[in-house]
């Protein structure tokens, strides 16, 4: 399908960044996009295609999606998915979530069994094209909606799809969260040369710009990650003196772990 009809529900960090991905590729024929905050919307406004409004009340029976994306926070879900039980039944949409935490038990119980529902989980570099989503499915989706959930995913990034939804809490603290963790490097980065004497704004660019571009000769190289690591390190040189701490027993790894297994936690918590 080619040319689908969308329904975004939420217009948040993550909803504007999979709709700004779409509009870039021009994914969509018709996208409504639900979010009653017009702050959060308001750069969209104008776009072709795309039809804004702040309750699902205002929005005619003759849209029929062809899918429904849940992107608000898993703490609002109670109180905003029945509203789209008017889309189950014939002819329905499948629906898609990119709530970190929400099971699709939860969609399932309001939306019906029959409801074929996907699981995502993306995160924020779709809003360059450079996101990667892990998806998973209930039985009642058919392949046709299988191809279209991982079309509208591809449009900003990369995607896998999960045989076992139980995998979904360490996506979610891999790659959901992820950038988050990128971002405070960046930040850490900065700190530390700014301590060995460069200005703030000297530390910054320079921690900025060495971060996304190991990242892109990450993209694009054929080595793994270790092999990269490898080629910079000289013996007995000044990235070999920083890796002896950051290898270390109790350094960047052990950080990570414990970090990553603090987001999958709660992951799980939000999923009750």
């Amino acid at each position: 399908m080619s040319t689908p009809n969308l329904i975004l529900v939420g217009c948040g960090k993550m909803g504007g960044a999979l709709l700004t991905g779409w509009l870039e590729q021009r994914f969509a024929d018709q996208i409504v996009v639900v979010e009653p905050e017009e702050d959060a919307t308001r750069e969209f406004q104008g776009s072709p295609g795309v039809h804004i409004t702040t309750a699902l009340e205002n929005v005619t029976d003759r849209v029929r999606p062809d899918a429904v994306i849940f992107a608000v926070k898993p703490q609002v879900m109670d109180e905003v998915v029945p509203a789209y039980c008017r889309y189950t039944g014939h002819g329905a949409p499948v629906f898609l979530s990119i709530a970190a935490g929400t099971p699709i038990a939860f969609f399932e119980k309001i939306l019906g069994r029959g409801a074929a529902v996907v699981r995502a989980m993306p995160n924020t570099p779709a809003a360059v094209g450079r996101g990667i989503a892990a998806l998973t499915a209930n039985r009642g989706v058919d392949p046709a909606q299988m191809a279209l959930c991982q079309t509208i995913c591809e449009a900003v990034g990369e995607v896998v799809w999960l045989g076992d939804e139980t995998a979904m809490d360490a996506v979610t603290a891999v790659s959901g969260s992820g950038p988050a963790y990128v971002f405070h490097l960046v930040e850490a980065l900065a700190a530390a040369g700014q301590r060995e004497g460069l200005p703030a704004d000297m530390a910054m660019r320079l921690a900025r710009a060495t971060v996304s571009g190991a990242g892109e000769l990450l993209n694009r190289s054929p080595e793994g990650a270790d092999v990269l690591r490898r080629n910079v390190t000289s013996p007995g040189g000044t990235t070999a003196a920083a890796l002896d701490v950051l290898m270390a027993d109790d350094g960047l790894a052990a950080l990570m772990r414990r970090a990553v297994a603090a987001a999958a936690n709660r992951s799980r918590e939000l999923g009750g």
